[in-house]
């Protein structure tokens, strides 16, 4: 399926003030909208991925699958700023009639939201089902049902915060240190940056996997090897792999996006925002996340007025809310077999 395009030919005011003189939207949507509209599946996307949810997030999306084209509207819409048919750095700006860059304004979560509010308001959805989200999408997810807690029903944080930590910034910023190390990323093209990028990418693998994961699926087969690991290949090959798909400018400003949430930004309180959310809420976390620790999700599920807590452990790590789709499955069914009537469970699966 190919992606849609919403624009918005309004001046789009971002949270910074700097006000975009248009925006445009990538999305996917699946399945229809039923006469109650009351099915609305509303998927928000993580770092690197893109709008076409049934491509990357098989086992938990398509045909066959919990949420299906066939019982569910499903929705995704690429995030401001990414590298998939929305608005982003190298979108042009209508000042120079050049793709922006590095003169693209910074991106907030919250910014990311309001777009996709309007695209909401675009396909004539006045509710959301569940609205459901990971790592960066989880952060979108959380402040939508912030920003419009009536409009949203059920809601599902995968290994998401409340605010990023400092150890999260800085894997960021080295990424972005390598990302700047290349003198190409200052060039004024689209091209530019590729070989930061893959480096930032093999920094961030590290935060997304874990010492299990590289130990059980990297590990030599003999003791006589030097030289060219197969970790090392591994990295390289994953690096290679992402700048055929993605810019750099994209990457730069994303990472930015997800330093700057916090939902207790001019909220008084992160456990006052948290307070504001009324749609009833799995949080789940992965025992061996480093990215997003486990505390980071407990914390939620503490805070979060009609919550349940569940968690998993896999070899993956942070990555595992991707590939972990059998036990996601589990969870989730559990949590819609459960009637919380304003308490809070707690579920457990184990992968």
């Amino acid at each position: 399926m190919n992606t849609q395009l919403y624009k918005y030919q309004q001046t789009f005011e971002l949270e910074s003030g700097y006000k975009l003189p248009e925006l445009e939207l990538g999305y996917h949507t699946y399945g229809t909208l039923n006469k109650n509209k009351d099915n609305v599946v509303w998927v928000c996307h993580a770092f690197t991925a893109n709008s076409d949810v049934l491509d990357w997030w098989k086992g938990l999306f398509g045909k066959e699958d919990y949420f299906n084209p066939a019982e569910h509207f499903i929705v995704c819409a690429n995030m401001l700023g990414s590298a998939y048919g929305s608005s982003g750095p190298l979108s042009i700006n209508p000042t120079t009639g050049q793709p922006y860059y590095l003169a693209f304004p910074q991106v907030s979560v919250r910014d990311m939201v309001k777009a996709q509010q309007l695209l909401a308001k675009h396909l004539g959805v006045e509710s959301i089902h569940t609205l459901i989200g990971g790592s960066l999408g989880g952060q979108q997810a959380m402040e939508w049902a912030i920003i419009e807690p009536d409009f949203i029903k059920n809601l599902i944080l995968i290994a998401a915060n409340a605010r990023h930590s400092p150890w999260g910034i800085a894997f960021n910023e080295s990424q972005r240190l390598a990302i700047s190390a290349d003198r190409t990323f200052y060039a004024g093209s689209p091209n530019g940056g590729k070989k930061g990028l893959k480096a930032a990418r093999s920094i961030a693998l590290l935060s997304y996997r874990g010492y299990k994961t590289y130990s059980i699926s990297q590990q030599e087969d003999n003791d006589t090897v030097i030289d060219s690991f197969k970790a090392a290949s591994y990295q390289n090959y994953q690096g290679d792999k992402l700048v055929n798909r993605f810019n750099a400018y994209s990457y730069w400003y994303l990472t930015k996006t997800m330093d700057s949430h916090n939902v207790g930004r001019n909220r008084n309180s992160i456990e006052k925002a948290l307070s504001l959310i009324k749609a009833r809420t799995l949080v789940i976390g992965i025992k061996s996340d480093v990215l997003f620790p486990i505390e980071e999700q407990q914390y939620l599920f503490r805070h979060i007025p009609k919550s349940a807590f569940a968690e998993f452990d896999s070899y993956y790590g942070h990555d595992g809310f991707l590939i972990e789709t059998e036990a996601l499955t589990n969870i989730i069914t559990s949590f819609f077999k459960t009637d919380v009537k304003g308490k809070i469970i707690q579920l457990q699966q184990i992968a």
